[in-house]
């Protein structure tokens, strides 16, 4: 195959959590450009209906639905939609999540759960159900976002969010053992870890510390718009076919030190 057709994703079909605004909507329209069709969910389902609507200017199908990653039943209805208006699913992005932020010794248990629920614990619920259909098939790509907070302690005069960075450690370690499960399936399974890219997640920080962070970064900015579309394109795409179990960086260098 030449290059061009490796990258290329016409007709797959990709369910991308968080994607409504941020980097998940920077996934999807990647994934978009390349000919996917798009499912997106988040709990604000406005915003995955602003997405999906421009997206489907791009000539491919995009649906949006409402869906809290921390809540069964809800994923169980986004899979089994998809399903029924695909007949497969391809590709799984998980990439929603929430932070709170508190010094480690005031970290208040209740805030604590949350994040680790809706980070650990809804990246597992949505894989092991699009998973089914993609044992069914016998192939499918999942990526993960993790986060350089996963690999690294993180300074916390700019990021004092110690559930975000275990909750993205824990989805480091379930990206490699289950692409060794999974391996057999023909499922692949990766990781994502960003590093400080311009979004609402990160606005405070930047706004504020913005100087010290960049400080920390080979590259000396922050993520932009396409700075992550490449490397999910890859993961999803038959370019990626012979890498499992891996988290590729894009992180401006920050990972390097």
């Amino acid at each position: 195959m030449d290059v061009r057709s490796l990258f290329d994703l016409t007709g797959k079909v990709a369910i991308v959590t968080g994607g409504g605004i941020g980097l998940g909507r920077q996934i999807s329209n990647a994934l978009a450009e390349v000919g996917c069709n798009i499912v997106t969910c988040a709990r604000k389902v406005e915003r995955c209906e602003e997405t999906a609507h421009d997206i489907g200017k791009m000539g491919v199908r995009a649906l949006a639905f409402r869906c809290d990653i921390a809540n069964g039943d809800e994923i169980d209805h986004v899979v089994s939609r998809t399903a029924i208006e695909f007949g497969k699913i391809d590709i799984l992005v998980n990439n929603a999540g929430r932070t709170w932020g508190s010094p480690a010794e005031d970290f208040p248990l209740e805030h604590w759960n949350k994040v680790l629920t809706v980070n650990a614990t809804g990246t597992f619920l949505f894989s092991q159900k699009a998973g089914r259909h993609m044992i069914r098939q016998k192939k499918g790509k999942i990526i993960n976002m993790v986060s350089y907070g996963g690999i690294l302690g993180s300074d916390p005069e700019y990021m004092d969010a110690i559930a975000y960075n275990t909750s993205k450690g824990a989805i480091l370690s379930f990206t490699k053992d289950l692409a060794v499960k999974w391996a057999r399936y023909n499922i692949n399974v990766n990781g994502i870890a960003p590093g400080w890219f311009d979004t609402q997640m990160t606005k405070w920080s930047r706004e504020n510390k913005g100087e010290k962070i960049l400080d920390r970064l080979l590259i000396k900015r922050f993520g932009g718009e396409d700075d992550l579309k490449g490397a999910v394109v890859f993961l999803a795409s038959k370019a990626g076919d012979y890498v499992t179990g891996q988290v590729l960086c894009v992180d401006g260098g920050l990972t390097a030190w």
